[in-house]
């Protein structure tokens, strides 16, 4: 609990975290940076953003997404982090390195700044609060009117509340950090000819 005087108003970073408890019920944790827990409303397939734009591209439906610096955050079912390894397994994924992970229970990630269109309204400096370059933004926030959970890719075909299953969801990402790795890779034109070639 908050504990303020009369007629104060909270921090940014408060609010903050007031905002993700009472609209969504997500559990924070920490005051700069506020913190989201994991493993209890949602899980966090975390992927380079580079090949994460790509596979936004191709998978046009998903639950919230974040980004932080060089790394996207899709948020997924409670749970989910233990599927990772054997769908990826089963996609045939399993032997290749990918920078493709995971965050469950016991995890946290930094909450991004809330968006223009859905301030927190007790946020000083609301709406449009100005986070630093680095700050984790939502891409596509959760939608405070109604339950997010619904929204969350979880384990299964056919996916609930318009979002893609999980299935689906993690061989896209896979599929676009192993092109993003593979592009890395790849020596440039004008570095193929300097060597002889």
């Amino acid at each position: 609990m908050i504990l303020r005087a009369h007629g104060a108003r909270p921090s940014a970073p408060a609010a903050r975290s007031l905002w993700y408890e009472r609209e969504l019920g997500w559990p924070t944790a920490g005051s700069d940076p506020v913190e989201l827990l994991t493993g209890v409303a949602f899980d966090v397939i975390e992927l380079p953003a580079v090949a994460g734009f790509a596979m936004l591209r191709r998978v046009p439906r998903t639950g919230p997404v974040a980004v932080e610096g060089a790394w996207m955050r899709l948020l997924v079912a409670p749970g989910s982090s233990d599927e990772l390894p054997g769908l990826l397994d089963w996609l045939e994924w399993g032997g290749v390195a990918l920078d493709l992970g995971a965050i469950g229970a016991g995890g946290r990630i930094t909450a991004p700044c809330p968006a223009r269109s859905w301030p927190p309204p007790l946020a000083a400096g609301a709406p449009g609060e100005r986070c630093p370059q680095e700050a984790a933004v939502w891409l596509r926030p959760p939608d405070p009117k109604g339950e997010v959970e619904p929204t969350l890719p979880r384990a299964g075909f056919g996916g609930d509340g318009g979002a893609p299953d999980l299935v689906r969801l993690v061989g896209a990402a896979a599929t676009e950090c192993h092109r993003a790795r593979l592009s890395r890779a790849r020596p440039l034109p004008r570095q193929r000819r300097a060597g002889g070639s």
